[in-house]
């Protein structure tokens, strides 16, 4: 029994984190100080100025979303979904603004860290017995 206690803590642990950065990050540099950096990254793909302000909104919301899915749904798709949103996420960056690379707390350290969250979340879930 402690085995299931110690292991339904340890994915716990990797939920709240990965939902407080997804939050935050739709949040904060999206929705409540629309951060210029998220606008440079989007005016990559999206030509009009008002277009990239509405849809950096939009997805600040979807990211905010998600973290709540990833706090609440313990499936493991949803952790499956988040690596290769990740991957994809970086992968862009290193495209188009690969300066960002060179920065304190870049997308490379941030979102390595939050894959190696979703693996050991995967690990955890793994581990679980079905009721």
């Amino acid at each position: 029994m402690q085995f299931i206690s110690e292991n339904m803590t340890v994915l716990w642990i990797c939920r709240v984190a990965l939902a407080f950065s997804w939050v935050y990050q739709g949040a904060v540099p999206k929705i409540v100080c629309r951060s210029q950096g998220e606008i440079e990254l989007l005016g990559h793909l999206i030509p009009v100025y008002q277009w990239v302000c509405s849809a950096i909104v939009w997805i600040g919301a979807a990211e905010i979303i998600f973290g709540l899915i990833l706090l609440f749904a313990a499936l493991s798709w949803v952790f499956l979904l988040n690596i290769v949103a990740l991957s994809g996420l970086t992968f862009y960056v290193l495209l188009f603004e690969r300066e960002m690379f060179t920065l304190p707390f870049n997308p490379l350290t941030l979102n390595l860290s939050l894959i190696a969250l979703s693996l050991i979340a995967l690990i955890e879930l793994k581990k679980q017995k079905p009721l």
